[in-house]
């Protein structure tokens, strides 16, 4: 029998444990995504807050997609987000 979390997925999870790095105004942080699944990604964020839209950049190759996801919940320092577009959003550096 499913949990009720499993039944909303659109799509099933598959583990990763991926470097990547969030853009951000200050250049970006590093996180590790620890899954994905066909419309998004789980991502440990090691306890940064991230923007509720943010770009995404991934090491190396695989079937993560770099780009624009959108948060879809948060628990703890784990974020799960939903891949919107494959645009990288390049965010200015705040100027002193």
């Amino acid at each position: 029998m499913s949990s009720p979390e499993e039944e909303r997925r659109g799509s099933p999870r598959y583990p990763l444990e991926r470097l990547a790095k969030i853009l951000n105004a200050k250049g970006g942080s590093y996180c590790i995504v620890t899954d994905i699944s066909g419309g998004g990604v789980r991502i440990n964020t090691f306890g940064f807050d991230i923007p509720d839209e943010f770009s995404l950049v991934l090491s190396g190759d695989g079937p993560a997609k770099d780009g624009t996801y959108a948060v879809i919940w948060r628990i703890g320092r784990d974020v799960g987000a939903k891949f919107v577009s494959e645009k990288i959003v390049q965010l200015k550096r705040a100027e002193k």
